[in-house]
């Protein structure tokens, strides 16, 4: 009798064990793709520094897009704190400006001059080399949040606004890939943005 048909059984168990030790080696390490949500429509908006910036201009950078308003009294300070966070956690990462950026928007153009919605980026400790803090026409850009990225913004009588407060991730080409939520932490978003610079 061969070795091979006297621990048959032997060798067909350890032949199972490495092919299941595999499958939960793959199943835990490899992460799917995000899926393409929808493409972001094209904009164009000032920057605090006078400038022009369109979707195209950023194209070839993954962004994090966040939908603001300065004066806001509760949820825009945190998350956009949040981002700050993701913005030195992608420094570290030697990631932001090389091929990732934050673009933050804001919908109340009346009160949101460049001079407020830099100063309010300035609290943050924003880094304006890739991070953008844009304005432009109101109804054009709720109507960006709102198709784009399905960011409610309402207006009341006072001024003040209820919105949605989410961050939405898109790739390189301009495409929505994920949509964070106020839970997800600064360390998630920022690892979601590293894998989608890997694509």
């Amino acid at each position: 009798m061969t070795l091979l048909k006297k621990y048959k059984w032997t060798w067909i168990l350890l032949a199972v064990c490495i092919i299941l030790a595999g499958y939960l080696l793959w199943t835990t390490y490899a992460k799917p793709k995000l899926p393409v949500i929808r493409p972001v429509a094209s904009f164009s908006m000032e920057n605090v520094d006078g400038r022009n910036i369109t979707l195209e201009d950023t194209n070839g950078k993954v962004r994090l897009f966040y939908f603001f308003f300065s004066n806001c009294p509760d949820v825009c300070p945190v998350t956009t704190f949040r981002l700050s966070q993701v913005q030195d956690l992608l420094k570290d990462k030697g990631l932001f400006t090389s091929d990732a950026e934050i673009i933050s928007i804001s919908f109340d153009p009346e009160r949101d001059s460049r001079e407020a919605i830099k100063a309010f980026g300035d609290k943050f400790k924003a880094d304006y080399s890739g991070w953008y803090f844009l304005r432009g026409d109101q109804q054009k850009t709720i109507d960006l949040a709102m198709n784009s990225f399905k960011i409610l913004i309402n207006k009341d009588q006072n001024n003040n606004f209820v919105h949605m407060d989410l961050i939405g991730l898109v790739d390189r080409d301009g495409n929505l890939r994920e949509i964070y939520r106020p839970e997800v932490t600064a360390q998630e978003i920022a690892q979601g943005v590293m894998d989608l610079a890997k694509e």
